[in-house]
């Protein structure tokens, strides 16, 4: 009999210290509020508390899919990490979760392919339940403490990034679920933006290194995402075998709110299939579209039964990657 992996729960964590575009229009010292509301579609973002780590990010989103899905810790048989700002270079924060949550049974490893990372850690995580039995449940996290890296002086980046962690856990199904992924890179953009410090072209340590910041050392062009995402999405539907009109949700990177909309426009798409989130908690890399997902659904507003489900990402590096589900839950 076929097994497919289906969405069995999701979970976010959120954590609690707000700061909002007014502290940013003091912090900086001219006003950015409204060119963000008007622009971007950021009102506020939420930082982790000082005694916080992406870990622990990761960690409470997980659990509260758990708890949703009513599946102990113990009975995870990989928990997949997807994250550019883990607790350490090495070992893996995967592992520190594994830890945390006690899910003594799993296998870990981190995904890092900036904020397209979830979806691609969606797209292995389905093939190795559709593939092997003894993989049942798998959580898929997406955990994000960009705030650590961000310099609060530098307008370009403290303007748009927030903390916070969403995760799903993949159950195998008789039923379909996933249905087909997609991935496109494109190298050259390698150097745009990142934290470039801390790996082997310039490790820390010494009394001359530089601080590890995010930095953006060459500007993407504005209509990146708006040229790549219709074609990358047209082309997993067409690799499925279904018309681009049957996607009855779809989820975005969350970093602009004008993108979403000239990208639903060009997929002959209306708002009303997509949900956003970058105003109220920023953009949240490798997270904001568990987060988002979990959001939808908690406001009554996410995938039913027997729907189409598309997850459509990208992230510095540049890579993109999107997937297809029908919705089982």
């Amino acid at each position: 009999m076929p097994r497919y992996a289906q969405i069995a729960s999701t979970g976010r964590y959120v954590p609690a210290r707000v700061r909002t575009n007014a502290e940013l229009d003091a912090l900086l010292g001219e006003p950015v509020d409204q060119w963000l509301i008007e622009n971007v579609g950021i009102r506020e973002r939420r930082l982790m508390a000082d005694d916080e780590v992406t870990s622990d990010l990761a960690v409470h989103a997980a659990r509260e899919a758990l708890v949703r899905a009513q599946v102990p810790p113990e009975d995870v048989d990989l928990i997949i990490l997807a994250t550019d700002t883990p607790d350490y270079v090495s070992p893996g924060t995967a592992s520190v979760v594994q830890l945390k949550l006690g899910a003594v049974n799993a296998g870990t490893y981190d995904v890092n392919s900036a904020c397209a990372a979830w979806v691609i850690g969606l797209d292995i995580a389905s093939r190795y339940i559709a593939t092997d039995a003894s993989y049942n449940h798998i959580l898929v996290i997406g955990a994000y403490g960009m705030t650590r890296f961000v310099d609060w002086t530098d307008k370009r980046t403290c303007t748009l990034f927030g903390d916070g962690g969403g995760a799903v856990l993949l159950s195998a199904g008789d039923q379909p679920g996933f249905l087909g992924g997609s991935m496109r890179s494109d190298g050259a953009f390698h150097d745009y933006m990142g934290v470039f410090i801390g790996g082997t072209v310039e490790p820390t340590g010494g009394a001359e290194t530089r601080p590890q910041r995010l930095e953006i050392r060459k500007r993407f062009p504005p209509d990146t995402n708006n040229l790549g995402w219709p074609p990358l999405v047209r082309g997993l539907m067409d690799k499925i075998g279904r018309p681009v009109s049957d996607i009855d949700r779809i989820y975005f990177t969350q970093l602009n709110l004008r993108t979403i909309q000239v990208v639903l426009a060009d997929l002959g798409l209306p708002p009303e299939k997509t949900h956003t989130i970058m105003d109220k908690w920023g953009y949240t890399g490798s997270a904001c579209m568990p987060m988002a997902l979990d959001d939808a659904i908690e406001q009554q507003r996410g995938p039913q039964p027997g729907e189409l489900v598309v997850f459509c990402g990208s992230g510095a590096g540049y890579t993109m990657a999107a997937t297809a589900f029908i919705w089982t839950s």
